[in-house]
């Protein structure tokens, strides 16, 4: 069976302290922003179905679930995926499994004029994002926006401590970034050239384009196979940890 060329499309992000919603139909995409964290699961399903209803639509009409896969908060990436695999079996219809860190590049390029020329102009460019991992730690990948195909991943997501960033972004193999950590560890990325855009988050507009081009490559997934993507192998801290950490100076200075 062919899949529709205009589909409709709920998308969902909750890696974050905020739950990213978005519903893409052929003719707009409607996105919202939710209380996260610890709310999270209360949250996302009522915020999901009054998207549905405000469209008009049915669940029925929906043609695919897409969700960030990560890296982000062990419990909120969990809760995405339940959420996405709940519905996409519910409904009997595939998901999108999305890459959130290429959503917060994506949610740059859509909101800074600056930045998306740059891009455009040298296409070569790699674009960090860079999010507050917590910890004193953060998420990292490199993305290239290839004019024709769009974001290709260039390095994989992985946690770096803020040692690792500081000498990565000194060395020159950082320069340009968005994203979070930008905000949480402003010593750390000193140095870094523009245009860089710190508050970039995976919101709900970013996250329906690339759900709209992963589902114009075929890209969907059995329910079954969905998987959120874990960097962190280590999701809680020692009672000493958390003393040295809190004792650290502001700023994530070593």
């Amino acid at each position: 069976m062919s899949l529709p060329a205009s589909p409709r499309l709920i998308v969902l992000d909750t890696a974050t302290e905020t739950v990213h919603l978005a519903l893409a139909t052929p003719d707009r995409v409607q996105a919202r922003a939710l209380d996260g964290g610890a709310r999270s699961s209360a949250t996302t399903l009522p915020g999901l179905q009054a998207l549905v209803a405000q469209a008009g639509l049915a669940w029925a009409d929906i043609d695919a679930i897409g969700f960030g896969r990560g890296p982000g908060a062990f419990t909120g990436l969990r809760t995405a995926c339940a959420v996405a695999q709940g519905l996409a079996l519910g409904l009997d219809k595939p998901v999108l499994a999305l890459d959130t860190l290429m959503a917060v590049a994506e949610n740059a390029r859509q909101t800074s004029p600056a930045l998306a020329q740059a891009l455009a102009d040298a296409p070569d460019t790699l674009l960090w994002v860079l999010q507050d991992a917590r910890m004193s730690e953060v998420y990292a990948s490199a993305y290239r926006l290839d004019p024709v195909t769009g974001w290709i991943q260039a390095t994989a997501p992985v946690l770096w401590p803020l040692d690792h960033l500081r000498a990565q972004v000194q060395s020159g193999t950082v320069r340009c970034a968005v994203g979070s950590a930008l905000t949480a560890y402003p010593q750390a990325v000193a140095g870094l050239i523009g245009p860089f855009v710190a508050e970039a988050q995976p919101r709900g507009e970013a996250l329906a384009a690339l759900a709209l081009a992963a589902w114009s490559r075929g890209e969907t997934l059995d329910p079954a196979l969905a998987l959120p993507l874990y960097v962190r192998d280590k999701v809680a801290q020692t009672t000493q940890e958390r003393r040295q950490a809190a004792l650290a100076p502001a700023g994530g200075a070593a």
